[in-house]
C-alpha cells in the first residue's frame, strides 16, 4: 500500500512491475492501439491479460462527462473460474486515501473540524502533535514514519492490531524529519486521519463513508474492508519469483484502515471521479485544496494534494494515484477539463497494469488536445520492422531500398561494420515492447524496447507512409 515503491507506480512515476510469462510469448505482447477506438482498446486490453498473464482486471473509460466503457476481464477467481464482471470489487489500496481526505473535507465543510486542527487536539501525546495539523497528515508532509515501506505481508501485519496501537506505535517516536520540511508518503498519517472522522463524527469510519459518500453518489459496489468471503470479491494473488500465480494473503484487521481499507469496482470509482469534478462530491474550496500541490516551509511546492498526485501533460491537468495492497494493483487518473478518466483494477499485485492504463490515458488525452493523427505506414507493424533491422544490424548487411535516403547515408557501411559485433554479443531479445507512438513531421514515431538478457535498449523508429524508415537509433536504457 506504500507509494514510493508499490503505490508510486500508480501515481507519477509509473515502473514496471514483474510478469511472468515465458521469453517467447513476451515477443507475443500486442501493440497498443494508436487513435482512441473502443473496439481497438478492448481488443487490445484483452489481448494484454494474456500475454501478461494478469489474472483478472476491470476497466473504465469516462469521456465527455459520460462512462463510455466499463468491462471485466480475466478472472475474480481462479480456483472458483469466475469471470471478472463489472460489479467485481477489487481492493483499491491507497486510491482510498483520496475518500479519507474527502471525509475530513466534508466534516471541515460542516465546521466540525478544521484542516487546520493540530493533532494534539485528537491525540495529545503524539510526537510533536502542537506542531502537525491534519493538512500535513492528509499531505504527507507530517514527518511520522511510514508503516508500510514494504511490498509484501511481513510478520507484524499478520497478526491484528487496534489502529490506536498502531498509531502510538509509528507516531509516538522519532520523526522522520521535521514537520513541513519534506515530503515522504506516510500510510500512518492517514490512519490518524480514519481514526479522527472517527472521533468527530461519532461513528465507525465505514458508516461515515458509505453515509456520506458511496451511498449518496449510488457507489452501490463499494465496500470498506469486507470480509474474505463477502459476495462479490475479486481474490488477490500474487507471484513468487516470476511463479504462477498463488492466493495473496490479506493484512491482518487494523492495519490498512482509511489508509487504504475500500474495495470497489471501476465503474464505482468511475461515478467517484465524475462527483469530484463536477462538484458532487465536495464544495469548490473542498476540491480546491484537495488538488492544490502542496508547498514547504523553504517555499518548495510538491506535485501531491490530499490523497492526489497532480501533474501537467500538454498543458492538461491530470489528478491520479495508485493503490497496492497484498493481491491487487489500482490505477485511478481523471482530467477536470475534459471531464475524462481511466480506471484499472487488477487482482495481480506482480501485474504490469501501469502499461495498460497510461497507454488508455494517453489515448484519452491525445484525442481530446486534438493531437495530429498518426500516419498510416505501409509494410509490416513497428515492432516487427524494429525487429528486422536490429537483426540486419546484427548480421552487419542493410537492406537499403528500405531506408530512406539521408538515414541510408547517415547509416555507413563503416557505422555497421563497427556496430555489429556490439549488437551481435546481446543475441535475441526476451521482449520486446511498444512504449509510444506518435507523429512527427508526417512520419509514424514509435518508441521500441528491446529487453535482452543483460541489458535494454531502446529503438527510437520514424517511418514515413510509404514504409521507408526515415530513422531508427537504438540508445541504451
Amino acid at each position: 500500500m506504500q507509494f514510493p515503491s508499490r503505490t508510486y507506480i500508480a501515481a507519477a512515476i509509473f515502473a514496471s512491475a514483474l510478469v511472468y510469462f515465458s521469453p517467447n510469448l513476451r515477443a507475443e505482447a500486442p501493440e497498443p492501439p494508436r487513435i482512441f477506438d473502443l473496439k481497438a482498446i478492448d481488443a487490445y486490453v484483452a489481448a494484454q491479460i494474456k500475454a501478461k498473464s494478469i489474472v483478472g482486471l476491470s476497466l473504465a473509460i469516462v469521456r465527455d462527462g459520460k462512462i463510455v466503457h466499463a468491462k471485466g476481464y480475466g478472472k475474480s477467481s481462479i480456483a472458483d473460474d469466475r469471470d471478472v464482471d463489472t460489479d467485481t470489487m477489487f481492493a483499491i489500496g491507497s486510491v482510498t486515501k483520496q475518500f479519507t481526505c474527502a471525509c475530513i473535507l466534508l466534516l471541515s465543510e460542516e465546521r466540525k473540524l478544521s484542516v487546520s486542527d493540530l493533532v494534539a487536539k485528537y491525540y495529545p501525546n503524539l510526537t510533536r502533535a502542537k506542531d502537525i495539523t491534519l493538512y500535513d497528515l492528509m499531505s504527507h508532509v507530517s514527518g511520522y514514519p511510514d508503516y508500510y515501506p514494504l511490498d509484501f505481508v511481513d510478520r507484524r501485519m499478520m497478526k491484528a492490531i487496534e489502529p490506536d496501537k498502531l498509531i502510538e506505535e509509528y507516531a509516538g517516536g522519532k520523526l522522520d524529519f521535521k514537520p513541513q520540511t519534506r515530503w515522504s508518503y506516510s500510510n500512518t498519517g492517514f490512519i490518524i486521519l480514519g481514526r479522527i472522522v472517527e472521533k468527530v463524527s461519532g461513528e465507525p469510519f465505514d458508516k461515515f463513508l458509505s453515509s456520506r459518500i458511496l451511498k449518496p453518489l449510488g457507489m452501490e459496489h463499494s465496500l470498506f474492508e469486507p470480509e474474505s468471503k463477502a459476495k462479490g470479491l475479486a481474490q488477490g494473488y500474487t507471484s513468487f519469483a516470476l511463479g504462477d500465480p498463488e492466493p495473496a494473503t490479506r493484512e491482518a484487521s487494523g492495519w490498512i484502515h482509511a489508509a487504504g481499507g475500500l474495495y470497489s469496482t471501476a465503474t464505482d470509482l468511475a461515478k467517484w471521479d465524475l462527483a469530484l469534478m463536477g462538484g458532487k462530491a465536495l464544495k469548490a474550496a473542498s476540491f480546491d485544496l484537495m488538488t492544490e500541490s502542496r508547498k514547504l516551509l523553504d517555499g518548495r511546492t510538491k506535485n501531491y494534494g490530499c490523497g492526489l498526485v497532480i501533474s501537467q501533460r500538454d498543458g492538461e491537468t491530470i489528478f491520479r494515484h495508485g493503490g497496492a495492497v497484498s493481491g491487487f494493483l489500482t490505477q485511478n487518473a481523471f482530467i477536470p477539463r475534459t471531464k475524462s478518466a481511466v480506471i484499472v483494477l487488477a487482482n495481480s499485485e506482480n501485474a504490469d497494469v501501469s502499461q495498460i492504463h497510461t497507454t488508455i490515458l494517453n489515448l484519452v488525452l491525445n484525442d481530446k488536445v486534438g493531437g495530429p493523427d498518426i500516419p498510416k505506414v505501409q509494410g509490416p507493424s513497428a515492432k516487427d520492422a524494429a525487429l528486422d533491422f536490429l537483426h540486419q544490424m546484427q548480421a552487419g548487411a542493410i537492406k537499403r531500398d528500405n531506408l530512406g535516403e539521408e538515414f541510408s547515408i547517415y547509416m555507413s557501411q563503416e557505422r555497421v561494420d563497427g556496430a555489429k559485433d556490439r549488437l551481435k554479443a546481446l543475441g535475441e531479445p526476451d521482449k520486446i515492447e511498444v512504449e509510444d507512438t506518435s507523429e512527427r513531421g508526417g512520419m509514424e514515431v514509435t518508441v521500441v524496447r528491446f529487453t535482452f538478457k543483460t541489458t535494454s535498449v531502446k529503438a527510437l523508429l520514424y517511418r514515413s507512409p510509404d514504409g521507408k524508415i526515415q530513422q531508427l537509433l537504438l540508445l541504451k536504457g
